[in-house]
């Protein structure tokens, strides 16, 4: 099926918005990204930009605009939470631990959804709390499916190392202790869309006295089985009453 609609401007107006979807852009990388002539893609980023769909970040980057997130909202529903949160309260109840949904925003990652622990020792992280790409298992799921460049820019500053990525890759989840916060360890795995794109990183937490000094062993299994079960459901392979995690 072609991918073109008929109307040549708006198709590629969308492929530059698209080559925006997996983080910052440089102009060179928009060009690289749509095969569009230099002058072209500049001009149609520049008219996005001026109608907010795209913005700029601190290093002049092109990033998805806030336009974008208004009319996300103004639709209604966001599919990626409304699965997620059952299966975030399935994780905390099945680990006892704190669960949490991160989303990569430009430089940062996002917490979009959570199901707190209800007492004794956690790690809280609120909703719309922005954390560091730089550490912590989340981040290493966030940024392992990357392409190389925007990989190897982070991993400059980084906690982790490009092996680290590697094996997350290999085993297809992360791990982290007292690499983010003192005293914290975590497990993650990554939530995919349409064509194995990673869409979100989904998590436990808890004190390092409780997930040891190896988390992997203690929840990596749920917390995969997890992140696969809202992989199903946002690709409509499985109802939302379906199976619980295991």
């Amino acid at each position: 099926m072609s991918n073109s609609s008929g109307v040549g401007v708006l198709d590629k107006a969308v492929s530059v918005l698209g080559a925006t979807e997996s983080g910052p852009a440089t102009l060179a990388q928009l060009v690289k990204a749509t095969g569009l002539a230099r002058p072209t893609t500049h001009r149609i980023a520049v008219a996005l930009e001026h109608h907010r769909l795209l913005t700029r970040d601190a290093q002049g980057r092109f990033v998805l605009g806030p336009r974008i997130a208004e009319l996300a909202a103004a639709a209604g529903e966001d599919r990626l939470l409304a699965v997620a949160q059952p299966v975030l309260i399935q994780l905390r109840d099945l680990t006892g631990e704190s669960a949490q949904l991160y989303r990569r925003q430009s430089d940062v990652r996002v917490c979009v959804a959570a199901a707190e622990r209800a007492s004794g020792l956690r790690d809280t992280v609120p909703v719309g709390a922005a954390l560091p790409m730089t550490a912590g298992s989340a981040a290493q799921v966030l940024l392992a499916w990357e392409e190389g460049e925007r990989m190897h820019r982070v991993l400059r500053g980084a906690k982790f190392t490009a092996a680290t990525l590697s094996q997350v890759r290999r085993r297809g989840w992360a791990a982290s202790v007292a690499e983010r916060e003192a005293g914290v360890a975590s497990v993650s795995a990554p939530v995919r869309g349409p064509g194995g794109r990673v869409l979100a990183a989904i998590s436990v937490s808890g004190p390092i006295e409780r997930l040891t000094r190896s988390p992997g062993r203690l929840h990596a299994g749920a917390v995969v089985a997890a992140g696969d079960k809202i992989t199903l459901l946002i690709r409509g392979e499985e109802a939302p009453a379906g199976a619980p995690v295991k």
